[in-house]
């Protein structure tokens, strides 16, 4: 029987104990047969800093070395990669490489990505990110496997399979997509639109030790003693939320998710291999996620919610316009400010930029080439 997502205990990161349960839940989520090979297979794996694996911030190199040695034994060749914040360069990675302890992988045969360039896509089925930047290598790959860290994070709840895509922007990008989306749902929803174009093969999730508190990389080690598989990334958050303590609807990607049809409403309607249960964390330090990825910490009372509200409309980035650069006037009512992939993606003069400080108002000006494209809430002047 294939389940939508697997659980097998593993309660320390031996070899031994960590390829065990590895099998366990690979086999239950629906095995490898599809690894042939000379099959080129990309690990997405977290990789968010230079961080050590007590740290628990990464995926711990042991569950990098089994899942290697499974591929590698159907003739696959492994790559890892990530693009963590900061430069996405050969200097960064290679310390990411070291610290993460990802040479025990390399050693084995695997390859660390050493191709940094960069490619545009264009992904029309988007609900928000119809156009973005990813990095190069997963293109070149025939199969993605989606390798996360369970953790708690700061503005999205919890971080694991879906929001580990975010990786796929380069580092030093990683700002713009924040002013882009400076909602939470329109975040949520642009982290979504990756994993979906992505369309790993394979998911798994890092259990063992996760990391609880002020995650992703200032919370604290916290054991949890599993290791999770599935085919489905959301299926496995959905799974995965319920071991830390999280609602789904604590988890903005999930809640996209759900709203968009591509995960059930709870746990239960899932075919889960494992007691989920058992293995959940009853007191495990969460945070909340917020309103917005900028200034949005939800001040009680009605002075600091005052202040809050102030700060978040002075201080969430709105764009700024180049008149002259082209001629072409779309105004923009007050309910796209947060939807303009589209625009600027279709605006190969760069009319368009983001400023970061700005007073908010009911509606905007642009001056856009004649792109044929436009929201349905934009009206050509």
């Amino acid at each position: 029987m294939r389940y939508d997502v697997a659980l097998a205990a593993c309660k320390s990161y031996e070899d031994a104990e960590v390829s065990a349960a590895l099998e366990t839940a690979v086999t239950a989520a629906g095995g490898l047969d599809w690894v042939t090979p000379g099959m080129r297979v990309a690990l997405k794996l977290n990789l968010v800093s230079a961080m050590k694996p007590e740290e628990a911030a990464t995926v711990h190199p042991a569950v990098v070395c089994a899942l290697v040695r499974m591929l590698q034994a159907r003739g696959a060749h492994v790559v890892l990669g990530d693009s963590p914040g900061g430069l996405y360069n050969a200097a960064h990675l290679q310390r990411v490489y070291d610290v993460t302890g990802l040479r025990a992988a390399e050693a084995l045969g695997a390859e660390l990505n050493g191709d940094f360039s960069v490619c545009s896509v264009s992904y029309p089925e988007a609900v928000q990110a119809r156009s973005f930047t990813e990095t190069a290598y997963l293109r070149n790959a025939d199969a993605i496997i989606d390798v996360c860290k369970l953790k708690t994070h700061g503005m999205m709840g919890m971080t694991n399979a879906v929001k580990n895509f975010f990786g796929i922007i380069p580092g030093t990008m990683k700002p713009e997509y924040h002013y882009k989306y400076p909602k939470i749902e329109d975040f949520a929803n642009m982290i979504v639109d990756l994993c979906e174009y992505c369309k790993p093969r394979l998911c798994i999730c890092d259990a063992v030790v996760g990391m609880e508190g002020n995650g992703p990389t200032q919370g604290s080690a916290r054991p949890i003693g599993c290791l999770l598989a599935a085919e489905s990334p959301h299926a496995l958050d959905l799974v995965a939320c319920g071991l830390i303590g999280l609602r789904p609807d604590e988890v903005p990607t999930l809640t996209a998710a759900i709203r968009r049809g591509l995960c059930p409403e709870s746990r239960e309607a899932l075919r889960v291999y494992g007691d989920a249960d058992a293995l959940a964390v009853a007191d495990f330090q969460t945070v909340p996620s917020q309103a917005s990825v900028f200034f949005r910490r939800g001040g009680k009372g009605p002075v600091a919610k005052l202040v809050d509200s102030f700060l978040f409309h002075v201080l969430t980035p709105y764009p700024k316009l180049h008149a002259k650069a082209c001629g072409l006037t779309v105004v923009v009512g007050e309910d796209a400010l947060f939807h303009l992939d589209d625009l600027i993606g279709f605006c190969h003069i760069a009319s368009i930029s983001f400023k970061l400080i700005s007073l908010p108002c009911l509606s905007h000006v642009f001056s856009l080439p004649q792109c044929g494209q436009v929201r349905p809430n934009c009206t050509v002047g």
